[in-house]
């Protein structure tokens, strides 16, 4: 296998790397081309041209598109770490140029975004205005590999323990407990102690089928015998719940610290209905004996000290 240590050292080229990994992105020779801005036998040739380089196909073509090989699923990850390396070193000395604090990466779940991490930022930029802060939301199955890759510098959100391994460095900040919620005005809103038949007949807003919350919401029905709304709605994202919980006049479930937020803009009703799920706390995991920018250090900081202010309930 020299020749292929021959050309990832010398041969491949940024382009090259670029192309695989559009390539992967849109499945498509058509809208590689577009996003290259190249045509399509441009991308044709320049595909067959890093094909023959390393002897491997990477990609088999078919009328419906195109699909990474094993060998490509193995050079795609290559080149999405190499790129991530190399927009990390552009922006460093970019930022050392200029004078600025440089740029952080962020993966966030939703249960971090409107508080904690809103917090740390803005504390962040008390010390640098002109620090640059990137976030990606989701959860851990989209943006583990994508801290693994080099393209994020950090994820904030729950510690799932079932994604624990020996590369991740995890810090648990906070418990962050969960609520149910209701659109102001609501009729449930105005009552007293809404009882769990009561969200049961209610259209309801749940996370999606393959979150470990779910689970746990639904087992809070099942205690109290019954299903949950067969009227569902199912998003992970905090905003989608408070529309729908609007339009609908429904219910779903956020976390406290955001919940209550939200309550105090007008946005929603926190339900005094007790929840008794046992979730994992909200920290931060980092890859293990990966140097992070300066700026994502000092988000870190932010971070320990916004998370200290969201336990005591804190503005």
């Amino acid at each position: 296998m020299a020749h292929l240590d021959r050309v990832f050292r010398s041969n491949l080229k940024l382009r090259h790397l670029q192309l695989v990994v559009a390539l992967d992105e849109f499945r498509h020779l058509g809208r590689t081309a577009e996003f290259m801005a190249v045509s399509q036998p441009a991308v044709s040739r320049m595909l067959s041209e890093v094909e023959a380089m390393l002897g491997l196909a990477l990609f088999d073509r078919s009328v419906r598109g195109t699909e990474p090989t094993p060998a490509g699923h193995a050079v795609v990850r290559f080149a999405r770490g190499v790129l991530a390396q190399y927009e990390r070193t552009r922006d460093e000395i970019d930022a050392a140029a200029s004078g600025a604090a440089g740029k952080t990466r962020v993966g966030a779940m939703a249960v971090a975004m409107p508080v904690l991490l809103a917090r740390a930022v803005r504390a962040l930029k008390a010390r640098s205005a002109r620090a640059t802060v990137q976030i990606e939301e989701g959860d851990l199955t989209h943006l583990l590999p994508k801290l693994r890759l080099g393209e994020l510098d950090l994820f904030v959100g729950r510690l799932e323990p079932g994604y624990a391994a020996p590369d991740l460095q995890t810090e648990a900040l906070f418990d962050e407990p969960m609520v149910a919620i209701a659109a102001p005005g609501s009729p449930i809103a105005g009552m007293a102690q809404p009882e769990w038949a009561d969200l049961a007949a209610l259209p309801c807003v749940m996370p999606p089928p393959w979150a470990s919350l779910r689970v746990k919401l639904e087992q809070q029905f099942h205690r109290h015998g019954l299903q949950p709304s067969s009227d569902l709605m199912e998003t992970s994202s905090y905003l989608a719940t408070l529309t729908f919980v609007g339009e609908r006049g429904g219910v779903g479930f956020l976390a406290q610290s955001a919940a209550r937020r939200f309550e105090r803009q007008g946005l929603c009703r926190i339900l005094d209905v007790p929840l008794s799920l046992a979730l994992p706390p909200v920290g931060i995991i980092t890859l293990r004996g990966a140097g992070l920018p300066a700026a994502s250090v000092q988000l870190i900081e932010c971070l320990r000290e916004a998370a200290a202010q969201t336990e005591s309930g804190a503005g």
